[in-house]
């Protein structure tokens, strides 16, 4: 399979390497601005495909990138040390629709993995330009909170002494700040928390729970003041999501897509578990959530909504 990558910073970069580790692409096309930067990428990569499998790894333009199943985008500027992810948008919205047309105009059938922060109103402004070729919005699939809810499981199955894999929990709404993690709907190898807690004989009151939470939410901000950027987690999110495309697994991953209505919120992109297929999105999930997390979803979404329509009032 063919994939695609523009902006070969840490976060493309890694994830060509990951992509290149995990056998889930035969063929890696880097485009970027700087084509001395993605030349010295796609190479150092490259020569690490003998010592796992056959694939090619090369810099191009986006002409290259004609036949792909996937382009991820990753193209943009980093989060700055304290700097929110909202705070990126006017940044990084400037390039994204010179991106979009050219990319599609090479590879008009291809899916699109958005990972540029803020990658929920970049994932909303990104549709609304595919839109204009012709390309749905289940083909424009944000990373959303993909990481934060991997996070969240694995802090869980870390308190609870059990692999993270049978830790089944979610973080919705922005990836960012106002993040809702769905505490009313875990459940751990197929029973509910409660009962998996009692049959543990385990403590877990508020305080861990805000623990928890204040670990998930500011997970991003701690990793940037020790060393700059994040770029393994996201990486490992996107190939996942790769993965699951490309053998159309259908798996359930809160990814952010664009969507009617969330919580009486029109026309907004935040994340929730989608059913994700070799099509793209497939479907979002009917989650319950109680009267709390219907709130924070909705003032997540509202937040969302709101980034929106002042970038659009700005533009005039």
């Amino acid at each position: 399979m063919k994939v695609g990558i523009i902006g070969n910073g840490l976060v493309g970069s890694t994830a060509a390497y990951a992509l290149m580790m995990r056998r889930s692409a035969n063929e890696i096309v880097m485009v970027d601005a700087n084509q001395k930067r993605a030349t010295a990428e796609a190479a150092d990569i490259q020569h690490a495909v003998p010592f796992i499998h056959a694939a090619d790894v090369y810099n191009g333009t986006y002409k290259d990138l004609s036949g792909s199943k996937i382009i991820i985008i990753a193209a943009g500027a980093s989060q700055k040390p304290g700097e929110t992810r909202l705070a990126l948008l006017e940044r990084n919205a400037l390039i994204l629709e010179e991106i979009i047309s050219k990319s599609i105009e090479n590879t008009p059938d291809a899916i699109f993995i958005i990972a540029t922060n803020p990658v929920d109103i970049i994932t909303h402004l990104a549709s609304i330009i595919a839109e204009k070729f012709g390309v749905p919005s289940s083909r424009v699939i944000g990373t959303g909170t993909t990481l934060d809810t991997a996070r969240f499981r694995s802090l869980l199955g870390k308190y609870l002494g059990v692999d993270a894999q049978h830790v089944h929990g979610y973080v919705i709404g922005e990836h960012g700040d106002s993040e809702v993690l769905v505490w009313s709907s875990i459940g751990v190898g197929g029973i509910p928390l409660n009962d998996f807690i009692k049959f543990r004989g385990l403590d877990f009151n508020d305080d861990v729970k805000k623990r928890i939470d204040g670990d998930v939410r500011n997970a991003a901000y701690k990793i940037i003041d020790g060393k700059g950027s994040t770029h393994y987690g996201i990486g490992g999110a996107i190939v996942r999501l790769v993965d699951v495309i490309a053998r159309d697994s259908r798996a359930i991953l809160t990814v952010c897509t664009r969507t009617n209505n969330i919580e009486g919120v029109d026309d907004v992109t935040v994340s929730l578990p989608h059913l994700i297929s070799g099509n793209g999105e497939f479907g979002t999930l009917p989650l319950k959530l109680n009267d709390e997390e219907k709130a924070g979803l909705q003032r997540s979404a509202k937040i969302i909504r709101d980034k929106i329509d002042e970038y659009f009032s700005r533009r005039g």
